[in-house]
């Protein structure tokens, strides 16, 4: 079970991959994933975390529900 807290990017993939998106893939700024015809921009690489707010954030653009995302 995924926490709802701080996460790496690498994490936050392998979770969005258990929700059957795919990707990610390039796209200009920033790289996305794919859920039918759902696209979910996702954060660039870098050396911090993926804070609370951002994956709240990127929940709600995915249509995940917080509940979804802690019973993986």
């Amino acid at each position: 079970m995924p926490i709802f807290g701080p996460l790496k990017r690498k994490q936050l993939i392998y979770y969005l991959r258990q929700l059957d998106f795919n990707g990610p893939y390039s796209g200009g700024n920033h790289e996305y994933m794919v859920k039918g015809s759902l696209k979910l921009f996702i954060p660039n690489p870098h050396e911090g975390q993926i804070g609370r707010g951002l994956l709240l954030k990127l929940l709600h653009q995915g249509n995940i529900s917080r509940e979804e995302w802690e019973q993986l």
